[in-house]
Formats: C-alpha cells, structure tokens, sequence
C-alpha cells in the first residue's frame, strides 16, 4: 500500500543518490519514529534488471539513457577545442546504481589530508568496516565482514586478466599482492573486486541495502522525480524545500512548485552538480554569480561551485583472439542471443556466470620507478616531487584491463575486443559548476571541467597509453589495436597500428617513439580524456576563508539546520573510485546527525533484513 502523503518530515534529502541512501537508511533504522523524505529527481530501480544485473551498466551511458544526466562542460583548448560532457546518475541510489561496481579503496592517509575535525582516518577505518561484507579473503584487518554493501570476485574469472597479471609481474616488473585495497598497499599487481553480491550475482548498491530493505517502515519516503529547486528559510534556518516535477523523469507533469517543510534538519545530497546549483538557486553562493541569474543574495559563499575535480581517464581497444572469453557477446549483442541466454540462466540458478561482471578483473595502482619516472620527462617532476616522492601509499594512475569493448561497445562492429583502461587519481587541474541563464532565461549550467589545464596531468596518460600497450601486446589474447581508438601516428612509423597474428615475446624490445610520434599521442590523449564519473569537491569541507562551504559537522557556513553529505563535499582528491568514498561519507554523516539528534549510535550497526 502507499503510504500516507505528509506535508511536514523531521528531516529532508534533496537528491537520493548513493550518500542520501546511507544517512537515510542508517537513520531509519536508529529511530524509526524520525520522518525522513528522500525527494529524487529520478526515478526508482527497485529489482529493474537494468540496475540489478551488473553487466548491463554499460547501458546507462547511451544518449538516451534517461538514468544519467549528461553535464556538457565549455570547449577547452587543452582538449583541442572539445566540450567535454560528464554523466552523473539520475535515480534512486545515484551512482551505486549504475556505476561500473569497481571496488577499490585509496590509502587511508587520504582522509588525514582532508584536515577536517573527525575526519581523520583512525576515526573513519571502522566505518570503512561497518559499511562493507568483504567476501573475497576472510580474516582481513582493514575490510568488514556484516555490513550491507556486498563486496566479491564477481560471477566468474576471465583468463585474460590473469594474462594481464602475469605480464605485470614478469616484463613489468612488479610484485603481486591479493589485496591492494588494504588502505597502503599500491604498485602492485592485484585482483580487482566489486560491488557484486557473491552470492546472488547482483549489484550491491546503496538503494537496495540501505532504504529499499526498509519498506516496512512509513515513516521512510522516497518521492520519485522531484526536482528540489531551492531551500526555504526562515531567516537564516532552513525550514524546508520547494520542488517541481523532474522535466526528464516526468515530461508531462505540472511543473508547478510545491514546498514541503523539515522541522529538524534539511540535507542537500543532490551530487557535485546538484547541491552547489541547489545552494545557488537558495542564495547561497558568489555574488557575482547570483547577480547574473536574478537571485537575491542571501550568504555570501563564493566556494560554492568551485574545486570541481574528477579522475582523468581513457580507454583504449584492442583485438583479441579468437575464443578469448571477454564481456562483448552481452555487450554487442541482443538480450535475445543465446550466449545471453546462457550466461542469463546460469545467473538465475546461482547468481554466476558472466552476467555478474563488469568485465575487468585486474588492476594496477601505479607508481614510477625511477626509469619509468626519467622517460616522463621534465613536465612531471616537480608534481612528484611535491606530492607523489615521500607518499609510498599514493598511486599516480590506476591501470586496468576491460575483457571487452565497454568504452566503445557502441561504435565497433561485433568482434572480441580487450581495452587497456588508465586514469590518473589526484590530478592537479580543477574547474567549477555554477547555474546561468540562456538567452530565453533559462536555466543551464556554466561547467569548466579542467581536464589538463595543469601541464603535469597529461604526463602520466601518455606514459599509460605506452606503458599498457607494451603490457597487452605480450598477453597470449592480443591480435593488435583497433586503428580507430588509437593515435593516428605517422605513416612509416614503427608505432603503427593494426590488427596481427600473435603477441610479442615477453623479451621483445619495447616500441620506439619519435618525436612526432608523441605529438600523435599527446593529441590523441586530448581528444579522447574523459571523466572517470568521479566528480566531486564543489561544496568542500574546508574553512570558510579558503573558499570553503561546510564545516567538519556538514553545516553549511552561514545558515542552521542544513548540511550537504555527498561527494561534494571532498576538499580534496581521493585515489579511489568514489562509490567507496560516497558511503563512507553517508556512514559519517549519520553518526554526526544521529548525535546532533541524542539517537545512539551504534558501531555495530547491521544490515535489516531484506524485505524485498
């Protein structure tokens, strides 16, 4: 049954994404009298095989998709002119519900970076636990074994990122460890786990463990495409939030607004594009920038919006052998295809088979030696010396391998298809995201991403894109590149590409580049960088004097009875994919809430059982 509409909840989530869902839930479950709102712009995935099976994730980047909202950035001339364009997730459970279920944790010295009261990383580590049951090892010190997000291997191992270790630990040179996502331990070879229940082959996301189990409970509601515009203030406290109807969610409903009122605690959770556009349109924000869209000021906040940061990737296809078991049957083709169907039937028996993969099985969270450190040039140096040299535990770039074509499954014919897929963790470049108005007034968003605006960011791609392609040229599966995502290097060159019979012996000597060899490179890396869908850092925790927007407790500066809790809130980078950091964010920010409410805490918290 549905459950009673209320006009008044103790506390309110302006987006419903992967932090809203943790505070939410937790909180639900601590005090079940609280009247908590979730207001989300999209709509709900309860069981939808789109959100459940992992390796479908891959369709909810297609320009239709109506689970992403596709964020158009400005031309920038260090991407040769090019707009980049940055999905975000636009649905119940926000990134955990489309996202590629990568598990990897950074080094815990990341949070120490942050400088924020309580947020150290000896106060968060038992948090990380509390969050996760770690299937893949037992008895591992730093992971969790009784928490709601699902962690394993995934529903079957591919050969080919064996190959990928293999080459690592011989022609690469570098060591093999289990488990890298122990908090310090990078520059190692190492299987690559994921947010996928070991057990039932499904998605581990945040909707689903932490508010879909709690249907039972009325006094937790989740209001499908809502569109929050603004926080309504009396005074300066935050007393509620008017809404519209979703354009995109619900295309034929009045747009009209509507306010409903929170008389604890109003927690904008709307992501690096959202909540710094909801504080903008509630007068919170630069002057400037309110002045050009009509808004009365009402807190002189000029962070807002600003310290945009995300991790620069690219991914790069390669031929594969005949045979080689990789993701691109389900990937290229039709639900309907028996290979499918197989894979499908197998699923549903016992959650196995390649249905449960996100096709990459293998990583690398790499650092230079000192050879790989020379042949980067001179562009890098003083980055590493300043942030990387005396910090063993930061990688400089994650490296990987996709057993399939997911980053071009929508332009290449069908084939066997293996990528070489590299992404930089704590670039230097940052933009902004604010609100502005078109010439017909309205509303749009003026986005600088600043991919490679710092000369240093581009270094360790171009050093990827060799270093990965000396890797999978020696892999038994490599039958050459795929012309079309590659450099267009210069006819004659020895860095030419295309397809072949075989791999390289593992002692062949490495390619030799020239010059204009590297101008290719370095062309095709600005023309082909993209976001790694880890936007963060545009409502940061930092003092108000350095431009920052919340406080170590979530309160925006300024203003009472209102936080932000989402990735938003990063000061700085973290060297990690960011669903891990977005729950751990919602487990922090239901213990501050819950002590600012008198509810107990406990540490031990466990997931409720499903009541799906």
């Amino acid at each position: 049954m549905p459950h009673p509409i209320i006009s008044e909840f103790d506390i309110i989530f302006s987006g419903g994404g992967s932090t809203a869902c943790v505070v939410a839930g937790r909180l639900a479950t601590l005090d079940p009298s609280l009247t908590i709102l979730i207001l989300e712009g999209g709509q709900h995935i309860l069981n939808q095989a789109a959100h459940v099976r992992p390796y479908k994730f891959t369709s909810h980047l297609v320009p239709t998709s109506t689970t992403m909202t596709f964020n158009v950035g400005n031309p920038s001339p260090r991407l040769n002119g090019r707009a980049p364009i940055v999905p975000c997730a636009h649905c119940v459970g926000g990134g955990s519900s489309v996202n590629a279920m990568c598990y990897t944790r950074g080094p815990a010295s990341d949070f120490d970076d942050w400088g924020a009261e309580g947020w150290e990383s000896k106060n968060l580590i038992p948090l990380m636990k509390k969050l996760e049951t770690y299937q893949v090892q037992p008895d591992r010190l730093t992971h969790g074994y009784g928490g709601p997000i699902k962690v394993s291997s995934g529903g079957c191992k591919l050969v080919v990122s064996e190959e990928f270790i293999h080459v690592g630990t011989t022609y690469h040179k570098r060591q093999y460890a289990e488990d890298t996502d122990d908090l310090e331990t990078c520059n190692t070879y190492s299987p690559w786990a994921k947010y996928i229940d070991g057990t039932t082959g499904r998605r581990s996301d945040a909707a689903h463990h932490y508010v879909y189990n709690q249907a039972h409970n009325a006094n937790l509601q989740i209001w499908v495409g809502k569109r929050v515009k603004r926080v309504i203030f009396q005074d300066k406290r935050a007393v509620g939030v008017e809404f519209t109807s979703d354009p995109v969610s619900c295309p034929d409903a009045d747009q009209s607004s509507s306010i409903v009122k929170a008389s604890k605690l109003v927690v904008i959770s709307a992501g690096a594009f959202g909540s710094p556009a909801i504080l903008e349109r509630s007068g919170i924000g630069a002057e400037a920038i309110l002045k050009r869209c009509n808004i009365k000021q009402l807190v002189n906040l000029p962070g807002v919006g600003e310290n945009y940061q995300d991790h620069n990737l690219v991914f790069t296809p390669y031929f594969a052998a005949e045979g080689t078991v990789t993701m691109d049957p389900l990937y290229l083709g039709e639900e309907s295809d028996v290979v499918v169907q197989k894979n499908l039937a197998q699923w549903k028996i016992d959650g196995k088979s390649l249905i449960a993969q996100n096709s990459s099985d293998a990583k690398i969270k790499w650092r230079p030696d000192d050879d790989e450190l020379k042949a980067m040039g001179s562009a890098f140096q003083p980055r590493w010396k300043e942030f990387f040299q005396d910090r063993p535990d930061k990688p400089v770039a994650l490296f990987s391998l996709c057993a399939g074509s997911a980053g071009f499954s929508r332009i290449l014919p069908r084939s066997n298809y293996i990528a070489a897929n590299y992404f930089t963790l704590y670039p230097v470049s940052t933009g902004s995201v604010h609100i502005k108005l078109d010439e017909n007034g309205q509303e749009g968003i003026d986005f600088n991403a600043g991919f490679l605006d710092d000369p240093s960011d581009i270094v360790p791609l171009i050093f990827g894109y060799k270093k990965l392609r000396e890797v999978i040229r020696r892999m038994s599966s490599y039958r050459g590149e795929v012309p079309i995502g590659h450099p267009d290097f210069p006819q004659g060159s020895a860095a030419v590409c295309g397809e072949t019979t075989g791999p390289v012996d593992l002692n062949a000597p490495d390619i030799i580049y020239t010059a204009e060899d590297d101008d290719a490179i370095d062309r095709y890396i600005r023309d082909r960088v993209q976001t790694t869908w880890h936007s963060l850092g545009t409502c940061a925790m930092k003092p108000r004097a350095d431009q920052g927007v919340i406080d170590a407790r979530l309160n925006v500066y300024g203003v009472t009875n209102l936080k932000v809790a989402d990735m938003s809130i990063a000061p700085i980078n973290v060297g990690t994919n960011t669903y891990w950091t977005a729950l751990l964010i919602g487990e922090k920010a239901a213990m501050i809430i819950a002590d600012e409410l008198g509810i107990e805490c406990r540490s031990s918290w466990k997931s409720p059982q499903s009541r799906l």
